[in-house]
């Protein structure tokens, strides 16, 4: 590890530290709330009933383990199972139930639930849950829907009755818990030694993290740095004999001396953030000024390497086979890893886009290879070479965005599904694109929006699509609780919800 890196390890340890001496502080002073004597418990439920209707429950399982919870205040537990459709509303088909098989389950006016009461409900070929309260042991909604998000990564796996009771262990932690349990008391016991430790933790948090960033970009700028100036002298015979008769040529060239005029800048600027003590490093301007430094430098580092190859390659000096491999090398591999991409379940698109980007990458290897013996023969010129690689790169990345579209089509319901996963795609390849550079490539640096072509950025983003996707569906699917008893209804205004799972 660098002195940079260690220096600035050293400090985030010391702030680690302190925040934990504070984070102490702020624990001793909610210990008078947590250390409170709880509110007396009833043993069990007063009465426990269960309508499996469904008959997905294992009664022997259930019946004890909801016998043995316990509630802060005496309650009425009732369990209610049906294997109803998608499009039933639950809290509707609940009160039909109630209202024909159970009327005690209802207040004696027929407008609210039973005092006392609760009533667990899950639907299991609809998919829904629901919990519904008696006016003296209603929780607010957002306790509803906790409750209900308690148990449906059991309900997802079909585990019913392991469900069920952690939905009633879950409800008897809220149904009339006493005021000085709830989380938002003891988050306003401590608010102001919480807000000072807070305030002070991102403050430090920040300072320490912008330090650790600027060491990290140093300490990269400083390899390419040095790279650089070892090689200035043999960088600068190189561009001296460069044809500036060539297209590719000319641009190298252009780009060299654009960059190169900046090289004194960035010896000066790399004294200035050598120079700069933990507090000015601590500044975010300061960290932007080192990713600067980071990146031109490593923009320089990787010409050096585009300038001697375009010395070989454009002068076909002794050394261009290396050269011109050095150029198709990424190409070549990334064509050679086609197929195996096709075949991958997630990746394969549509049979159209597969064939056709499977035949391109056959023929394209074999182009290539063609551009090189026209080199070799003299039947092809350096730029004729070039250009065809550029033709290449710009066809694949053509076969690849519509193979894109049939891959995203394939595993996408909807325009903002697609959307997501065209976003993680496109996240995937400008990440790798950003990690390259340049990479030493004369065909990059003289068209930088030149496609860039990745099988493995592509079969990354494509994962984290699908994972964005995933995640999307299940939030609608779990979200959104609905608290209405529907048409059949009527005035019914019983405290309660349901939701999907």
């Amino acid at each position: 590890m660098s002195h940079h890196a260690v220096t600035a390890a050293g400090t985030a340890a010391k702030t680690a530290r302190l925040l934990a001496r504070l984070l102490l502080v702020v624990v001793l002073s909610l210990f008078p709330l947590l250390a409170a004597p709880p509110a007396a418990r009833a043993d069990a439920p007063v009465e426990v009933v269960v309508e499996d209707t469904a008959g997905a429950l294992y009664l022997p399982q259930l019946e004890p383990a909801l016998a043995g919870i316990s509630f802060y205040q005496p309650t009425k537990v009732v369990v209610f199972t049906r294997a109803g459709r998608f499009s039933d509303d639950l809290n509707e088909e609940v009160l039909r139930f109630a209202r024909a098989e159970h009327p005690e389950w209802i207040s004696a006016d027929g407008q609210k639930w039973a005092d006392g009461l609760f009533v667990f409900a899950l639907d299991t070929t609809g998919r829904q849950i629901g919990t519904y309260f008696g006016e003296d042991r209603k929780v607010p909604l957002s306790e509803q829907e906790a409750i209900q998000e308690d148990t449906k990564d059991l309900f997802r796996s079909a585990q019913w009755t392991d469900g069920t009771i952690a939905g009633v262990k879950s409800a008897a932690s809220r149904i009339g818990r006493p005021w000085y349990l709830h989380p938002g008391t003891l988050w306003t016991g401590g608010i102001a030694a919480l807000a000072t430790l807070a305030g002070f933790g991102i403050r430090a948090g920040v300072r320490a993290g912008n330090r650790s960033k600027f060491a990290e970009a140093l300490d990269a700028g400083d390899r390419s740095y040095a790279s650089v100036t070892l090689r200035l002298e043999e960088t600068e015979l190189n561009a001296s004999t460069i044809p500036p008769a060539s297209t590719y040529g000319a641009l190298v060239l252009e780009r060299w001396h654009t960059l190169s005029a900046r090289l004194l800048e960035m010896t000066k600027l790399r004294e200035r953030l050598e120079a700069m003590g933990p507090k000015e490093r601590s500044v975010k301007a300061s960290v932007e000024q080192a990713r600067e430094f980071q990146l031109v430098t490593a923009d320089l580092d990787d010409l050096d390497d585009a300038i001697a190859d375009s010395n070989a390659l454009l002068n076909l000096h002794s050394m261009w086979r290396e050269a011109w491999r050095n150029q198709s090398g990424d190409l070549a591999k990334e064509l050679a890893e086609m197929d195996g991409m096709l075949a991958g379940s997630k990746t394969e698109g549509s049979p159209e886009t597969a064939a056709a980007l499977r035949s391109h990458a056959a023929t394209a290897l074999q182009r290539i290879a063609a551009l090189e013996a026209g080199l070799d023969n003299g039947t092809a010129t350096p730029d004729a070479a070039l250009d065809g690689l550029k033709a290449e790169r710009e066809k694949t990345a053509e076969l690849m965005e519509k193979h894109a579209d049939a891959v995203i089509a394939a595993h996408t319901r909807s325009d903002r599904e697609a959307e997501l996963m065209r976003d993680k795609i496109n996240e995937a390849a400008e990440g790798q694109r950003q990690q390259r550079r340049y990479g030493g490539s004369i065909v990059d640096i003289a068209y930088p929006r030149l496609p860039f072509i990745s099988v493995t950025s592509f079969s990354n983003g494509v994962d984290a699509g699908q994972d964005a996707v995933s995640s999307a569906r299940s939030a609608a699917s779990s979200s959104g609780s609905s608290t209405g008893y529907g048409s059949s209804g009527g005035s019914f205004s019983g405290s309660g919800s349901s939701s999907r799972f």
